[in-house]
C-alpha cells in the first residue's frame, strides 16, 4: 500500500469519519503524519475508532472545540461539512489550509488521472470511461463521489493504471494542487446554493477541476453550456469540446451517428442507453476514451450493452407491455426534465420528496407527454398544482411507494412508461435516493 512521500504536512487534523476521514487518517497515519481527529457523533470504543487510536490518532468527540486546532497545520475536511462550521471558519481565519481526501489521492495517485464533475450525469460518465477502458484491457480504477473513496483506491494504483474520479462541488473546493491528466465539466446548473452560498461561487467550485492543468493536460467541455466557455480563455490544456449542436471538432453527433472529430464511431441507433442527457453523457466519455487511444471496439462494446447506472434512469423491467424506469438520483427539476425528454411513450410519472421551497413551474413545460401523475412526499401538492396547471387529470397522492407503483400501474396501458423521476431529494420518507429507488424496484417485481 502506498504511503504520501515528501508530504509538506506534519499535523493533520481530520475533522469527520465517515469513508472518506476514515480513509485519510488511515493514509496520513500510515505515512508517519500526526493526526487528531474530530468527529460530532463517533463513538470512541468503536472497533473503527478503536483502530485509529491504535494507530496512534488523537480523537476528540461530542463536539468541535476550536481547541483542536491547536498545533495543526491542515485540515481534511469532510466533503459535507459547511465551511460555516465554527471550526473550519476559525481555520479559514488563522490561515490553516483546508482540504478533501481527493486532495491526498491526487499527491499519491502517480498514473493517468481522469476527473469528471458537472451538475448532472457524473456517475454515469465516471461509469461509461472506466467500462470502455476495462474493454480495451487497459489497466484502470474508478474512484470519488461515485462511493469509492479516492485516497484509498489510488493507494493500491500502478503507475500505468489510469484512475477515473468522479467529483463533486464540495470536494472540489477542498484542493490545493489536484491536477487531472483528463478533466472533465459535463454541465452547470443551479445546485447546493445552501453550501456554496451563490451560484457563482458553485460554479467557481467545479471550475477548480481546470485550475492547475497545464498544457500537458486535457480539458474535455460541454460546448453546448455558455457558463462552461466562459471559462475556457483562462485555460491553459488542450480543449475538447463534445456537442449535441454543432458539427466536426471533438465528439458530436448527426441524426444517425456519433463521432469523433470526422470519424464515424457508430450508429446511434445501437446505443443501449436513452435520453438526451445520456447521449451527452457518452459525447464526454467518447471525448475523453480516444483522446487517450482507446480502441473503438471496446466503445462499440460498451455503448451496445451498458444500459445505465443504477437509480439514474435505469430499466427496471416491461411488465405486461408497460416499461418501468428507476431515475431516483434525479433530485431536481432539471434530472426529471431529463428524463421526461427521453421517452417518446406516454408517461406515467411517480414525483415527489423533501420540499426544499422551490416551486416546481419550472417542470411544466416538460409534462406534455404525462399521462398521469402520482405523488408523494412533502411536496406532493406542489406537485399535484404544477400538474394541474398544464391539464393533467389523473393525479393520485399516495402515502407509500408500494401503493405509488400499484396505482401507476393501474393508469397505465401497453407501451407506456411508469417512471419514478421524484425532482426532489428524498430525506423527508428515506434514508437516501437509493433506498427510494429500490423500494421502488422491489415493488415493481411485486406487481402481478
Amino acid at each position: 500500500m502506498k504511503t504520501l512521500k515528501n508530504f509538506p504536512y506534519k499535523h493533520v487534523l481530520v475533522v469527520g469519519l465517515a469513508k472518506s476521514g476514515t480513509a485519510a487518517a488511515h493514509l496520513l497515519l500510515d505515512s508517519e503524519i500526526n493526526v487528531r481527529i474530530n468527529d460530532l457523533k463517533a463513538d470512541k470504543e468503536s472497533e473503527e475508532v478503536q483502530k485509529l487510536i491504535e494507530k496512534g490518532a488523537e480523537v476528540i468527540t461530542g463536539g468541535h472545540p476550536l481547541e483542536a486546532l491547536e498545533g495543526i497545520e491542515l485540515i481534511v475536511k469532510n466533503p459535507g461539512i459547511p465551511y460555516e462550521n465554527p471550526l473550519i471558519a476559525e481555520a479559514v481565519k488563522r490561515e490553516v489550509p483546508v482540504v478533501t481526501e481527493v486532495e491526498l489521492a491526487g499527491r499519491l495517485h502517480d498514473g493517468p488521472l481522469i476527473a469528471i464533475t458537472g451538475s448532472n450525469g457524473k456517475t454515469t460518465t465516471t461509469t461509461l470511461i472506466h467500462e470502455i477502458i476495462k474493454a480495451d484491457d487497459q489497466p484502470v480504477s474508478v474512484a470519488g463521489n461515485i462511493g469509492k473513496v479516492a485516497c484509498e483506491v489510488a493507494r493500491s494504483t500502478s503507475d500505468e493504471e489510469a484512475m477515473v474520479v468522479e467529483m463533486s462541488s464540495f470536494q472540489l473546493l477542498g484542493t490545493e494542487t489536484f491536477k487531472p491528466d483528463v478533466a472533465v465539466l459535463l454541465n452547470l446548473y443551479e445546485a447546493h446554493l445552501d453550501y456554496h452560498g451563490t451560484l457563482e461561487a458553485y460554479h467557481n467550485a467545479k471550475a477548480k477541476i481546470i485550475e492547475n492543468q497545464t498544457s500537458e493536460d486535457t480539458f474535455v467541455y460541454n460546448a453546448d453550456d455558455e457558463k462552461i466557455m466562459s471559462y475556457l480563455p483562462g485555460t491553459k490544456s488542450k480543449q475538447v469540446p463534445f456537442t449535441l449542436n454543432q458539427q466536426g471538432s471533438g465528439a458530436w453527433t448527426d441524426k444517425e451517428w456519433i463521432y469523433f472529430n470526422e470519424e464515424a464511431i457508430m450508429k446511434k441507433s445501437e446505443i443501449v442507453l436513452v435520453g438526451e442527457q445520456n447521449l451527452q453523457n457518452i459525447l464526454a466519455a467518447l471525448a475523453v476514451v480516444k483522446t487517450i487511444g482507446i480502441s473503438n471496439e471496446a466503445i462499440h462494446q460498451v455503448l451496445t450493452t451498458f444500459a445505465g447506472v443504477k437509480h439514474r434512469l435505469e430499466y427496471v423491467q416491461e411488465k405486461n407491455g408497460r416499461f418501468f424506469y428507476n431515475d431516483s438520483k434525479a433530485t431536481n427539476i432539471l434530472a426529471t426534465s431529463y428524463a421526461l425528454r427521453s421517452f417518446q411513450q406516454p408517461i406515467i410519472l411517480l414525483a415527489g420528496g423533501l420540499d426544499r421551497g422551490n416551486s416546481f413551474e419550472g417542470l411544466a413545460p416538460y409534462l406534455s407527454n404525462v399521462k398521469a401523475m402520482i405523488v408523494f412526499g412533502e411536496t406532493a401538492d406542489l406537485l399535484k398544482e404544477t400538474g394541474t396547471s398544464v391539464g393533467i387529470k389523473d393525479i393520485i397522492n399516495v402515502e407509500t411507494m408500494d401503493k405509488a407503483v400499484t396505482e401507476a400501474y393501474r393508469l397505465s396501458n401497453q407501451n407506456d412508461v411508469v417512471l419514478l423521476s421524484p425532482a426532489c431529494a428524498s430525506w423527508d420518507q428515506y434514508r437516501t435516493f437509493e433506498e427510494r429507488g429500490n423500494m421502488f424496484t422491489e415493488a415493481v417485481h411485486k406487481l402481478k
